[in-house]
């Protein structure tokens, strides 16, 4: 057995190398999760993605310069400029619909004329101008129009009545407003082919308004058969998303909503309604950094269309956010200063505790000395040889008990001080530049920098490293742990570990127990997991072993070191 100051010594060693494991958050590997990180590189391939279109643009352009004196190729090219701007930018896609118009009365053909009114429709809806929508609409002769855009005619009268629905919020005029869009979405579905992608995205609409979840997810499963864009895709899913939320599904809504927001910015559209509630969602999550992120390009999108109706809807969540990100980062700065006098607090106790350790080694060396002595003398006392023999070899068998405990100990010590100065070095020096840019920063007021520099700590990279030191350190210390621990199980139910970790999340709570931290609120702050995660995780490592539960920990403590 060690002395008590030397285990007592090590224990703090270990709980030093731990303490900064509070600051970190939990992230659980998930299908969300992944999507998120999708969600994340294609923001930053944003501007690859508007390239794309405005190099569309640019080619039927000059093709329409080209053609300019054929009013009609003029006409077919202007329709398909307008179509890429109508999610695009508002501006020109306005301009273009107007052209249209002068194009159509130019060829003198009114069946044309109606279609640019239907373009100019959709534009002035995309921009939040209801009123001036409605006006459009009501112009529009659909007597004149082939089956396939008055299917479109009554789809943009849907969107402006359930989306002016929306914007109202009013019990007197929304259910009016309500009950039109489901009309005009049946009779848009009517001038559908059955089996066409407007006919499906028709029945889908209705399906989310009357909250049908089973008839929305047949539906959207025969949309998925279909050969479609980017921004159907984008279309299709947040559709579905608003019946998962609906119906309380609320990990399954956020996946929905991703995979649209993904798209819109794949297809460069730019009303960044899905973005806005995909941040939303990572808000309600607590995934802070995510959500101030998301709701500001939310918002440059939403700018760059003039969406008027997506910024007042936007602007919120976007106060509370950005109102919740400063309280943060003025409590991380808080959190920074407080660490690092911890920190300080700790590195005085550790040296401390070495030079007890180091003082009670030279008093054991000073004791080994005199026992030496002693035995000389007891050598020279040939009249007590005999009764002092075993006495001497009991004195001796301690004195071997001792040095190799000690000299066990001390290489214990050397490694642990070793590990802790290195790890607590580079968190000081850390914490020490963190401190200074944050300072400078938060001085000359330079919030989105500071912002940026909290956003840019890889805490998961920390505490992998943390765990990963620790596994290490405590595998040395306790080298047939995982065997002996694997012994208390049936083959079936012993662990396996992987090629890249020393110990699972299940050894490593018990390593912890081993170590003499037993108590569950301590192991959860310094492994990063609620309190009721540590309780699942002890219960069901407990039965699954054929000990009784009572006993099992005990026998995890009897486990030796060597």
């Amino acid at each position: 057995m060690l002395p008590p100051c030397v285990v007592n010594g090590i224990r703090l060693l270990i709980l030093c190398s731990f303490i900064l494991s509070a600051l970190a958050g939990w992230a659980g590997p998930s299908q969300t999760d992944s999507l998120l990180r999708v969600l994340d590189q294609t923001l930053v391939r944003q501007a690859r993605y508007d390239k794309q279109r405005l190099d569309r643009l640019a080619l039927l352009k000059s093709e329409l310069c080209a053609n300019e004196g054929n009013t009609a190729a003029s006409f077919t090219l202007a329709l398909r400029i307008c179509d890429e701007y109508q999610v695009f930018t508002y501006d020109s896609a306005f301009v273009y619909s107007l052209t249209l118009g002068t194009l159509a009365r130019r060829l003198q053909n009114p069946a044309k004329l109606q279609i640019a009114r239907t373009k100019l429709a959709y534009t002035l809806r995309s921009a939040g101008l209801f009123k001036d929508a409605f006006d459009t609409l009501r112009s529009i002769n659909v007597r004149l129009l082939s089956p396939r855009y008055k299917a479109e005619f009554y789809e943009i009268y849907s969107i402006v009545c359930i989306e002016l629905a929306e914007y109202d919020l009013d019990t007197h005029y929304q259910p009016h407003y309500t009950a039109k869009s489901y009309a005009y979405a049946d009779t848009a579905a009517y001038f559908s082919r059955p089996g066409s992608y407007a006919h499906l995205a028709q029945q889908l609409y209705r399906a989310k308004q009357q909250n049908d979840l089973e008839a929305g997810r047949t539906i959207y499963a025969q949309l998925q058969r279909l050969p479609l864009s980017p921004h159907q895709i984008a279309i299709n899913a947040s559709a579905l998303a608003k019946l998962y939320e609906d119906a309380g599904q609320r990990e399954k809504a956020l996946q929905l909503m991703t995979l649209a927001a993904i798209n819109d910015i794949r297809s460069a559209t730019k009303e960044g309604i899905a973005l806005f509630k995909v941040s939303a969602y990572c808000y309600q999550r607590g995934d802070l950094q995510r959500a101030f992120w998301y709701i500001g390009e939310a918002r440059k999108t939403a700018n760059f269309y003039k969406a008027r109706q997506r910024l007042v809807q936007m602007s919120p969540l976007s106060t509370l956010i950005d109102g919740q990100k400063i309280s943060i980062v003025e409590k991380q700065r808080q959190q920074a200063k407080q660490s690092a006098l911890a920190i300080g607090v700790l590195a005085t106790l550790l040296l401390g505790t070495a030079f007890i350790i180091y003082f009670q080694l030279r008093r054991l060396q000073a004791t080994g000395r005199l026992l030496a002595q002693a035995n000389q003398e007891l050598h020279q006392n040939n009249a007590q040889l005999h009764a002092l023999h075993d006495k001497e070899h009991e004195l001796n068998g301690k004195l071997r008990e001792l040095n190799h405990g000690l000299n066990y100990a001390n290489h214990i010590k050397e490694e642990y001080i070793g590990y802790y100065f290195n790890n607590t070095s580079r968190y000081i020096d850390k914490l020490e530049v963190l401190q200074k840019k944050l300072t400078t920063l938060l001085t000359t007021k330079q919030i989105a920098a500071a912002q940026q520099l909290v956003k840019d700590i890889d805490i998961k990279s920390e505490r992998t490293a943390l765990f990963k030191g620790f596994d290490t350190a405590f595998i040395h210390l306790f080298p047939n742990f995982v065997a002996e621990f694997n012994a208390l199980f049936t083959e079936a139910d012993r662990i396996q570990l992987a090629d890249d970790h020393l110990l699972t999340t299940e050894l490593r709570i018990f390593a912890l127990i081993r170590l003499g931290i037993n108590d569950s609120e301590q192991i959860s702050r310094i492994l990063g997991y609620s309190i009721h995660t540590v309780y699942a995780y002890k219960t069901r490592v407990k039965n699954r072993s054929f000990l009784p539960n009572e006993t099992f920990e005990a026998r995890v403590l009897a486990i030796q070191a060597t």
